[in-house]
């Protein structure tokens, strides 16, 4: 009997824990808040049904700020499978005094309510203090101590600020761990939604941070060089404007050999110039819009600024000049991103290794194609000004301005050389042949295109010297939209015949 007894018992806590086990509650709905609802399109609050992959977990989130000792809510709803988030059934936040409060839980509508209890560390009562005959004893032997400890102090200052001098994790490295967060990012949660692109270097995601939408750019840890080099020209002085791309923050995310490395940049619905051709065409003032903006951006890349507030902008680069690295924003204007093979030119410093031959083969220069090029600052930004034509002649290619067809979209050298070139391709078409995309013929009976025509054939002239500089380029589409603007219907005719006689700004603005 007393072995029965014991194997009765042994079945019976087996079966306990094992209820205990399964007996994880799944979350089904959580509580919805959305404090920006009326901009989302969504409910202010109410209930969420949760979904997600049969073998992920899902969670409830709260997210809120303290508003002078009021709480005022962000966001709650799901969220996706979170370690942190395991076996807690309270939502509660406890870290010590945080910007945002975040806490998740599991379990149907555990998000209702939430708490805020951070893990005080609790401190020693206060020592006693040393008795007074012991005191002058401690005082002599603690002053060679604390000699040592101002010595060392000193010495980690200096050496602080030495390292501090050059630009911050720019360097290269042998571990991408050296790189902290960026303090923007700090605590607040980031949730990756949507892939929306996969290029050379890694794909991009569509992410939520906080209330708002932003773009993650994800490099494996192989392309940490083009990482790294994107962040670095983010981060010099003056590269915020209006037309290249907002940088956010850049983060290391994973372990061992599931290193991430996470570019953090604002997200822009339209997406890419080549996305936005391919489904859509373009009145003759959008065109001007995208292609002044464009220019815009890149003229000031281009430029060497040496008082600014934040530091001197050095001229910069970009060597991959195309119509997928054009962004447009929700009013049509565009901005320029993906930084990874740009190089910076500061007076007296070399711009260190590099190889002349990269870029994209379809925007590749003449020069490039050869690997003739020189080594200099004005012969990269040129190389940059002939793909700038390319991209001017896809927008010329999608205007309704003329009275004729609109093609359907198609890249730069698509019916010279076919959809997938080679190098190869591309040297008997541009270097040999010195072939250029076609202009059609009803294009240059309207007199902006015909101006617009004129100019990128300046920008992509097989001479690189002759090529102008961005910031003519944006002179001429200035000039040309606004005599455009100036011309009626009756006098298009007469005035075409002038194309080559109107006052364009001087060429003198050319490289």
């Amino acid at each position: 009997m007393r072995t029965d007894t014991k194997l009765a018992l042994a079945i019976f806590l087996v079966s306990c824990s094992s209820g205990a086990i399964l007996g994880r509650s799944e979350t089904q709905e959580c509580a919805f808040y959305n404090a920006s609802w009326e901009k989302d399109g969504t409910n202010q609050s109410g209930v969420e049904s949760c979904h997600g992959e049969k073998d992920k977990r899902r969670h409830c989130f709260s997210t809120w700020k303290n508003r002078s000792g009021a709480i005022e809510m962000v966001k709650q709803g799901c969220w996706l499978d979170d370690v942190n988030c395991y076996d807690s059934s309270e939502c509660v936040e406890r870290k010590e005094n945080p910007d945002v409060f975040f806490c998740c839980c599991e379990g149907n509508m555990c998000n209702e309510k939430f708490h805020y209890s951070p893990e005080m560390i609790q401190t020693t009562s206060n020592p006693v203090p040393p008795k007074p005959d012991l005191f002058p004893t401690l005082l002599y032997s603690l002053i060679p101590v604390m000699a040592v400890a101002v010595i060392l102090v000193i010495s980690f200052w200096m050496y602080r600020r030495l390292k501090l001098s050059s630009p911050p994790l720019l360097v290269p490295s042998q571990d991408p761990g050296l790189m902290p967060p960026s303090p923007l990012l700090g605590q607040k949660p980031l949730q990756l939604l949507e892939l929306k692109a996969r290029g050379r270097f890694g794909c991009v995601w569509k992410a939520q941070l906080l209330n708002e939408h932003v773009a993650v750019k994800i490099f494996p840890v192989q392309n940490k060089q083009s990482w790294q080099n994107e962040y670095e020209m983010y981060s010099l002085s003056g590269m915020k404007h209006e037309n290249i791309l907002h940088f956010i923050g850049a983060e290391k995310r994973g372990n061992g050999v599931d290193i991430e490395l996470w570019l953090i940049t604002a997200y822009h619905e339209k997406g890419s110039l080549t996305d936005f051709l391919k489904a859509n065409v373009v009145s003759w003032n959008e065109l001007c819009l995208i292609a002044q903006t464009f220019v815009r951006g890149l003229a000031y890349l281009h430029e060497d600024i040496p008082s600014l507030k934040d530091g001197h902008k050095p001229a910069v680069a970009h060597r991959d000049i195309k119509s997928k690295n054009v962004l447009l924003k929700s009013d049509l204007t565009a901005c320029i991103a993906d930084f990874g093979l740009s190089l910076k030119f500061e007076a007296g410093k070399s711009t260190g290794d590099t190889h002349g031959q990269v870029g994209t083969r379809r925007y590749m220069a003449p020069e490039v194609l050869e690997g003739a090029i020189s080594f200099q600052r004005d012969a990269f930004l040129r190389i940059d000004m002939y793909a700038a034509g390319l991209v001017l002649w896809e927008l010329a290619s999608r205007c309704t301005a003329a009275d004729g067809p609109v093609d359907e979209f198609c890249l730069p050298f698509e019916e010279e050389a076919g959809l997938h070139l080679s190098l190869e391709d591309m040297q008997d078409v541009v270097v040999h042949k010195k072939l250029r995309p076609i202009f059609r013929e009803h294009w240059l009976k309207h007199t902006g295109l015909a101006m617009l025509c004129e100019t990128i054939e300046e920008c992509w002239d097989h001479e690189a010297e002759a090529r102008l500089s961005a910031g003519c380029v944006e002179e001429r589409i200035i000039s040309m939209q606004r005599n455009t603007n100036l011309i009626a219907p009756d006098d298009i005719l007469s005035v075409v015949t002038m194309v080559t006689n109107l006052d364009f700004p001087p060429k003198e603005s050319s490289l």
